[in-house]
């Protein structure tokens, strides 16, 4: 796939504790495949699908153990001049802009309600090889408890338009790139633990969302929610034995008509 636009989802990681109970698990759940793992890059693995690059998985840094969870980086041409935007925006850098060997430019940082999220500009590594293919990353959601934090971050430092659903029967919100959405915002209700921090929710593709979640049951993962039939999909929300957060989805199984939404200003 060629480089995605500025503010499109494009790429996925993941830290574990357990690197290789995390690979068998997506393996089982995904039918992913890895990767010879890269000692020059802190043991950074790349899970594929069908033989395409869709996500990563690396054990912690000092310090970090016991904090899995999925991070979605946001292209970006120019990583400092977006740093500079997510400060102006009141976000926060976690981590300066750092070149990965030629692979590209990563940073890491943080909205003003804490939701963590990447950027990356991209170097000989482009990003996802496959989207909304089984496997494959297909899409996202911001969850948090401070949605009006996010709807004036996110659109200010990647340039997004904002809709919501004209029928509002929850805190919805959609954000665009150009004539594409390419990413969704929720409201975090009571129904979340209270200890639960605000997070960028990852969806992957798969044939068979009941299937899939079976097999992350069976291998220690907790249905969090569904499956369920929309009219974008069959999905399920599910954490990891590990803890991490994630959805999985089929779209090719949908139900029901396609909402109405309206532009919000």
């Amino acid at each position: 796939m060629a480089v995605q636009p500025e503010g499109a989802p494009c790429w996925a990681d993941a830290m574990f504790d357990d690197i290789e109970g995390a690979k068998s698990f997506y393996g089982d759940v995904l039918g992913w495949t890895y990767g010879e793992t890269s000692s020059e890059f802190g043991n950074y693995t790349l899970a594929y699908a069908n033989g395409k690059a869709v996500a990563a998985v690396v054990p912690p840094m000092p310090g970090q153990e016991g904090t899995s969870q999925w991070c979605l980086y946001f292209a970006t041409r120019d990583a400092a001049a977006t740093a500079a935007r997510i400060r102006d925006n009141g976000g926060e850098v976690l981590m300066e802009p750092m070149q990965v060997g030629d692979f590209g430019t990563m940073c890491l940082a943080r909205d003003p309600g804490g939701v963590v999220f990447g950027l990356w500009q991209a170097g000989t590594h482009e990003g996802f090889e496959a989207m909304a293919e089984p496997g494959a990353y297909c899409w996202a959601e911001v969850f948090t408890r401070e949605p009006e934090k996010s709807d004036a971050f996110f659109p200010a430092v990647f340039s997004y338009r904002s809709k919501k659903f004209i029928e509002e029967e929850m805190d919805f919100r959609i954000y665009d790139l150009g004539d594409r959405s390419v990413l969704g915002r929720m409201r975090m209700t009571d129904d979340f633990p209270p200890e639960m921090p605000p997070y960028i929710n990852v969806y992957f593709t798969v044939t068979d969302c009941d299937e899939a979640v079976a097999k992350a049951t069976e291998r220690g993962g907790v249905l969090r929610f569904g499956p369920m039939d929309t009219p974008f999909g069959r999905f399920a929300a599910i954490s990891d034995p590990q803890g991490a957060n994630f959805s999985v989805i089929d779209i090719t199984t949908t139900k029901g008509e396609m909402p109405k939404m309206t532009e919000v200003d």
